[in-house]
């Protein structure tokens, strides 16, 4: 999918709302468990119910492949699901890979031929001989770690180098990348206070922004700062929406959850 392709789709559905499907099979409704694949069936009952209000899913692969091959086989049903029934939806692997060179080739090969991924999250620490196999794949995003949301971000990507936090000189260093103009860069809500600094180095890129809702991540904070003329940001909410409940009745749960975040979303674009 391309940016523009992106881009319109938040205009129709006025949202830029993505919902991360970190499906824990202890957290899903018991009546499930009877099915012959929980998660599946747990991500579709989500998806039918959400589709209409968000313009991204985004299935975290740790809690597919902790699952060995039956994850592996969820995961793969899901997004066939997706892109056979909503192939309007934007898809992200958030599998945070990132290896020497023949690696990430193979790596990017599994996410956007064989599973047809639209994006997929990738760690720069490596370098960029490790995420330009990515880069290489037409109509296809990479989503670069820059400043994540977890306490544990302070640990290295604000630590100072030469002056520079080390996330900068990663947003300045990638854009020299071929083919940098496929990037997109997660920035956790929890770290808005950088989001001017960023949106000075990296103006036009989309962002992928988690920890809005169960984090304490502020919406209006995260808009004011980092939203820009293509809106370029998708903002992403897992446990708060997946998680409303965990009765029969979760999916429309989870659907009632959405429906504030994207009216939040509405009047947002709107105003701006």
């Amino acid at each position: 999918m391309t940016t523009a392709q992106l881009v319109a789709q938040i205009k129709k559905k006025q949202s830029f709302l993505c919902i991360g499907l970190d499906t824990d099979i202890n957290k899903i409704p018991k009546h499930l468990l009877k099915s012959d694949d929980p998660i599946f069936a747990f991500n579709k009952a989500i998806i039918d119910a959400t589709q209409h209000l968000c313009v991204a899913y985004k299935p975290n692969t740790a809690f597919y492949e902790a699952h060995g091959l039956k994850g592996w086989q969820s995961l793969e049903k899901t997004i066939q699901y997706l892109n056979a029934n909503y192939p309007e939806i934007y898809t992200i692997a958030d599998a945070k890979r990132g290896d020497i060179g023949n690696t990430s080739s193979m790596y990017a090969k599994a996410f956007f031929e064989d599973l047809a991924f639209d994006s997929v999250t990738v760690a720069p620490y490596m370098g960029k001989d490790s995420v330009e196999p990515f880069l290489a794949f037409k109509e296809k995003h990479t989503i670069l770690l820059a400043l994540t949301s977890n306490q544990g971000a302070f640990d290295f990507q604000t630590t100072y180098i030469d002056k520079t936090p080390l996330y900068e000189q990663v947003l300045k260093i990638s854009k020299t990348w071929r083919n940098a103009e496929n990037l997109m860069y997660v920035v956790g809500a929890t770290k808005t206070e950088y989001l001017k600094t960023i949106r000075e180095i990296i103006p036009n890129n989309f962002l992928l922004v988690p920890g809005v809702g169960t984090q304490g991540g502020n919406l209006q904070e995260v808009c004011k700062y980092g939203m820009n003329s293509k809106v370029g940001l998708l903002i992403n909410s897992s446990r708060g929406i997946i998680y409303a409940s965990n009765t029969n009745s979760f999916a429309t749960d989870a659907a009632k959850q959405a429906a504030v975040l994207q009216q939040q979303m509405e009047i947002i674009l709107k105003n701006c």
